[in-house]
C-alpha cells in the first residue's frame, strides 16, 4: 500500500460549541481527504487527516478560512505513512 501524507492539526481557541466538526466535516467532503475531527478534553479541537500533500494544504486552508474567527492558534505535525482511514468522520 502507498503511504500517504498524514497530518494532525490542533486548533485553539473558541473552537468548541460553535459547530467546529460539522463544518470540518462539510469542508472535507469538498477534498480528497480521509480522517477525523473530534473535540478533546483541554478545549481544543483535533483534525487527524490524510492525502495527498496539496489536497490536505487546501483542506486546513478552507477550514481555517471558514472558522477564523473561533481560532486563535493552529499546530500541525505531519508525518508519511500507509493509510489509516477511510471517509471523514466526527468523534
Amino acid at each position: 500500500m502507498a503511504e500517504v501524507q498524514h497530518v494532525t492539526i490542533h486548533y485553539t481557541g473558541h473552537v468548541q460549541g460553535v459547530g467546529f466538526r460539522y463544518t470540518t466535516l462539510q469542508i472535507a467532503k469538498e477534498f480528497e481527504v480521509a480522517g477525523h475531527v473530534r473535540n478533546l478534553p483541554d478545549g481544543r479541537v483535533e483534525v487527524e487527516v490524510e492525502g495527498t500533500r496539496e489536497e490536505i494544504a487546501a483542506f486546513a486552508q478552507a477550514v481555517e478560512e471558514r472558522m477564523h474567527g473561533y481560532i486563535r492558534k493552529v499546530e500541525q505535525a505531519a508525518a508519511r505513512r500507509a493509510p489509516r482511514f477511510q471517509g471523514f468522520t466526527i468523534r
